[in-house]
């Protein structure tokens, strides 16, 4: 297991699960395997960022890593 650090932005708040500062994976967890786990539906997701940087949802997370997970932005 690795430990992450998940960050669920407006609309996804409400899938972010207890210890999300440091919440618990199995090793080669990818973003979109997460995203799956939490319930979070895919197309909810827009912009993925691991330690600042942006990246796909089949980036395979790391011990320590800083995951931002975005809906998409509406504005006017």
């Amino acid at each position: 297991m690795i430990k992450i650090d998940l960050r669920l932005f407006v609309t996804l708040a409400k899938y972010l699960p207890k210890n999300s500062g440091s919440f618990e994976i199995p090793e080669q967890t990818t973003v979109e395997m997460l995203i799956l786990d939490l319930g979070i539906p895919l197309e909810l997701v827009k912009l993925i960022f691991v330690n600042g940087k942006r990246q796909d949802r089949n980036y395979p997370l790391k011990h320590n890593d800083r995951l931002g997970l975005f809906p998409p932005v509406g504005g006017g």
